[in-house]
């Protein structure tokens, strides 16, 4: 298979990486900037805006390639599928429309409400800040406020945690734009990822990340710090009536979005929270969460091919998709001052990263030598027979980097996922 890989973090280094493992694949691919993990496995890399329709076009028609896997949203809301689809080259990753799952919120809230589906919470769509504001104002008690479009993972205020009512107040103002007001959900968030090829869902292993930028989820949010699986594919504060309802909801979705003429074929990404009601949506993605798809894809056992193919072809089998059972725990190292000012073109020193799988995101090489850019640099992901294990390999290849970067130590401890079990205790 000639397969085009569309963007250039730590994400799209794991799908390349898995894709590298069947033999038979010939990987290119189209990124903002090199990624050096990517640009290793590739037969060639084009170095183009990931939004530029024109460029990966062009590079898909130059190259011959017969399939392509988009990473990231942008792509996906400036309708690459689309274009892509029209040149005859099958798509991991769901049309401009169907994408709007993700990158509209207000689309996604009103689709599950017009199908009936479970897992909704209170919400109140505005697209003029002053009736937003006055809402606000007379709502009794707290909220999320999230713009309507994409933020990156970064663009939530929830009141009482982040914002008090005139922060809330001020941050509608600054977005100046569409708003979603949703009630503040108390419990512990879950990521459910899934293959889907327009009917078909298969399930991945279950994924805790963690936003937040410092140690005991203190500081500003994140595109993600790291994240961890368990032995079993699921999580201790889950349980499988949780999981049965999640995947019920995803698959109402799916099936949704094929009946209003928007069928989704791709990754589908449930960010949930598990209330003391059951799981309740907090978003979705139209792709792979980063860091979530460094975990499930370092487990994966089965070709990915196999998935490209079935999202591709509508023949998707859960017979043919399996992953080994191991825990996982993955840490991402930033910049110092990521995410408010982080420090850039500071040279990186790697150690000796042990069994611990590299995954590199928003990194430079010159003449042999990493260097920080803006964004989260790299990524250390541990895989063992248990969540110590994991993470204690995970901790030591991080630990190892010199220069001036940081990482999140606490990510896959027993510390950390015992308060999380006790609070989800609390709340039931």
């Amino acid at each position: 298979m000639k397969i085009l890989v569309v963007g250039g973090g730590g994400r799209e280094h794991a799908i390349a990486s898995a894709l590298s493992r069947s033999g038979g694949n010939v990987i290119y691919a189209v990124m903002s900037r090199e990624n050096p993990g990517i640009a290793h496995l590739a037969q060639d890399i084009c170095l183009a805006p990931e939004t530029d329709l024109a460029q990966i076009t062009a590079f898909s028609q130059k190259t011959g390639v017969t399939h392509a896997f988009i990473g990231p949203e942008a792509p996906l809301e400036a309708g690459v599928v689309d274009q892509l689809s029209a040149e005859g080259i099958a798509c991991v990753g769901p049309t401009k429309a169907a994408a709007r799952i993700e990158t509209d919120k207000a689309f996604c809230r009103n689709l599950m409400t017009e199908h009936g589906i479970e897992g909704n919470p209170f919400y109140r769509v505005f697209h003029n800040p002053s009736e937003a504001i006055a809402f606000v104002k007379d709502h009794d008690g707290d909220l999320a406020v999230k713009p309507i479009g994409l933020t990156g993972g970064k663009g939530v205020r929830i009141m009482g945690e982040q914002v008090d009512l005139n922060g809330a107040i001020r941050y509608i103002r600054e977005i100046n734009g569409g708003v979603v007001l949703e009630e503040r959900l108390q419990g512990e968030e879950f990521t459910l990822q899934a293959f889907v090829d327009g009917t078909h869902i298969v399930p991945m292993p279950l994924v805790q990340d963690h936003k937040r930028a410092f140690e005991g989820d203190t500081g500003p949010n994140t595109g993600g710090m790291g994240s961890y699986t368990m032995t079993d594919h699921m999580l201790p504060f889950v349980t499988k009536k949780d999981f049965t309802a999640a995947f019920s909801i995803m698959a109402s979705v799916v099936a949704a979005l094929a009946s209003d003429g928007y069928p989704y074929k791709g990754i589908l990404y449930g960010q949930f929270m598990n209330t003391a009601q059951g799981p309740k949506v907090i978003e979705f993605n139209a792709r792979f969460g980063d860091p979530e798809a460094m975990n499930v894809l370092s487990l994966l056992s089965s070709d990915l091919t196999e998935a490209v193919t079935g999202i591709t072809e509508g023949t998707l089998s859960a017979s043919k998709i399996s992953f080994e059972h191991a825990a996982t725990v993955c840490k991402y190292l930033v910049p110092e001052g990521y995410p408010g000012a982080p420090v850039t073109g500071r040279p990186l020193s790697l150690g000796r990263k042990g069994d611990a799988l590299l995954y590199y995101a928003n990194v430079e090489e010159r003449g042999g030598i990493l260097y920080t850019l803006t964004s989260r640099t790299l990524a250390f992901v541990g895989k063992g027979d248990t969540l110590a294990e994991a993470e204690r390999i995970a901790e030591e290849a991080a630990s190892a980097v010199a220069g001036s970067v940081h990482h999140r130590r606490d990510i896959g401890t027993a510390a950390l996922l015992n308060r999380r079990i006790a609070h989800m205790k609390e709340l039931r």
